[in-house]
């Protein structure tokens, strides 16, 4: 077996499907085994810093809340620069915003604007990749800050929520979609 193959059978292992969470007829995919477990946590970690040296991110782009728990330990390993994109009203200080819609309304994201510089190329990282509103989101925010985004990191894309093309769409020729798992 590949390492790539033992790295997907490990990380799909110690992701628990939790019935009718957070309704009913939503299938809840946990990620917290995962978390919990420092074999199948530093092997994500490294799948993630190997996409961001791949790209050439200068540096990485959490989006909350568990892109920052994923994100972070990202950086790290790779040795870039973490910057958090939070919920609006969170962060202190001179932001940026980018409104944006959801299936079920919509939500407005924030980064603090001295954060990206032109010279910055981002990988945007977080856990699930559903619709693509978020990540697309984001995009926009890291292209306004005056950054280029180098990809999105995903740990596992629910393909049957089609969020893919509307991320490559986003995304450009430039910078492409990495999905660990997908389901």
């Amino acid at each position: 077996m590949t390492e790539l193959a033992d790295t997907t059978s490990l990380l799909l292992s110690r992701i628990r499907d939790v019935a009718d969470y957070p309704e009913q007829g939503v299938m809840f995919k946990d990620i917290t085994p995962l978390l919990a477990d420092p074999t199948a946590f530093t092997a994500l970690t490294d799948a993630f810093a190997e996409i961001a040296e791949r790209t050439g991110a200068t540096k990485i782009v959490g989006l909350e809340a568990r892109g920052f728990i994923l994100g972070a330990p990202v950086a790290v390993r790779a040795g870039l620069g973490f910057i958090p994109v939070r919920k609006a009203g969170k962060l202190p200080g001179a932001t940026l915003s980018q409104a944006y819609d959801l299936e079920y309304g919509s939500a407005e994201i924030e980064v603090h604007a001295e954060d990206l510089t032109a010279g910055d190329r981002v990988l945007i990282v977080d856990d699930v990749l559903a619709t693509g509103g978020t990540a697309e989101a984001a995009i926009q925010l890291i292209h306004r800050a005056g950054a280029e985004v180098a990809g999105v990191a995903v740990l596992m894309e629910l393909s049957f929520l089609d969020g893919r093309p509307r991320l490559e769409a986003a995304l450009g020729e430039t910078a492409r979609l990495d999905a660990l798992l997908t389901v």
